[in-house]
Parts: C-alpha cells; structure tokens; sequence
C-alpha cells in the first residue's frame, strides 16, 4: 500500500472510529432528530440570512431535498422563515428557541468530544498543525473543483435537453 492509500484509509478509519465513538451519545442526546437535520439546524444557526440555495450548497444537497428538510423542521417547531423588507421573493430561515436547544445541545456533544480527544491535539507541534491544514486546504480546494467540475457538466447536460 502506497502513502496516499494510507493517508485514505486512516482518514476513513480516524471519521469511522468517531462516529462509532460518538454515535451513542448523540443519538441518546438528539433523540427523535435525524442527522441531516441537526445539520441542518447548525448551518442554519452559523449563518447569516440562510435560505434554500445558500443550505443546499452548505450541506451538499440538492435545493429540493433542503426544501424538504427545511419544511420538516418547520412543521417541527425548529425553525421559522422570514423574509426581508426589501426582497418579498426570497424565504431565509433561522432558529426558534427549541431549534436553538437542539443546537447547543448537539454544539455541547462536540465541546465533550474535543475534549475527550484533547490529550491528542496537545501532542502536536505547530508546524505539524501547518502542515496538516496546508493539506487539509489544498484537499479541499481540488475537491471543491471536482464539484465544480461535475456541476459544470451537469448544466450543460441539461441545457442540451
């Protein structure tokens, strides 16, 4: 196994230890809330004036699959929408006071579990940090090509409809 399939495989062990690690204590604390919309409830909450297309493109999902989260969560007491003064067209969101319990709840799980993780993270040297974010950054900037890339061809198979 080459060095880049390791740097895969332990990123995908590292995320599948967490969430197994994890997993109880959010579901027990989160209970009768799906994943995708406490997401859901934290993008809406970090930040300013979300609507559908700004969610969708946090979360990477579909408009028309927020949509339908959004009017769950509605439906549910979690969430309100408003519109501005001046833009009646547009619909944005923010939370209600029991969609604000279930962030800081879901936002107090991740504080115990950085903490718990936290002997790691003392360990590490600056320059190791910068070197993990200059990867984690240049990472991210090919993905968010890639999907730019997919985006692009997905638009010019439609306008070719």
């Amino acid at each position: 196994m080459n060095k880049e399939e390791q740097v895969m495989l332990g990123f995908r062990d590292l995320y599948n230890k967490m969430v197994w690690l994890n997993k109880d204590k959010m579901e027990e604390s989160l209970r009768g809330f799906k994943p995708s919309e406490v997401h859901c409830i934290e993008c809406i909450e970090k930040n300013i004036d979300p609507n559908v297309t700004k969610l969708a493109d946090s979360l990477y999902m579909t408009r028309g699959a927020l949509s339908r989260l959004t009017k769950k969560l509605l439906k549910k007491g979690l969430i309100d929408s408003y519109q501005k003064s001046d833009n009646k067209k547009e619909i944005y969101f923010r939370l209600t006071e029991q969609g604000k319990k279930i962030f800081h709840i879901h936002e107090d799980l991740h504080k115990e579990f950085r903490e718990r993780d936290k002997a790691v993270f003392e360990q590490v040297t600056e320059e190791q940090f910068d070197s993990m974010l200059r990867f984690v950054e240049t990472y991210n900037k090919h993905l968010d090509a890639e999907i730019k890339k997919q985006d692009m061809d997905i638009l010019s198979r439609n306008e070719n409809i």
